[in-house]
């Protein structure tokens, strides 16, 4: 039965090995408010297929660009507002279109 994608279903380890990061960077990533899943009653971490979406991307910036958790951070907000931007951006134009007559 597939899940939803922001439905929490993996424990750390697991998501460790899908965004291919150690454990101890997605705690970093907690503790920094850039990723941060949800709990279970026991306080265990638990990421969403969106959560480890997110996780490979801060791998590709800092692996790859050379970017440090600082600036991983700005630029995802930056993209989150711009995705925030054009979604407000779309419904507006969607409310300017005119309503069909029904004769």
């Amino acid at each position: 039965m597939p899940h939803n994608e922001n439905e929490p279903v993996y424990v750390i380890s697991v998501a460790a090995r899908l965004a291919g990061l150690p454990c101890w960077v997605l705690r970093v990533l907690d503790q920094e408010g850039i990723v941060v899943p949800r709990r279970t009653d026991s306080n265990r971490r638990l990421y969403s297929d969106s959560d480890i979406v997110t996780l490979a991307r801060v791998r590709h910036l800092t692996e790859e660009r050379g970017v440090n958790i600082a600036g991983v951070k700005v630029i995802l907000e930056l993209e989150q507002e711009r995705v925030v931007e054009q979604e407000r951006t779309e419904s507006n134009q969607q409310n300017d279109l005119p309503i069909p007559r029904q004769d």
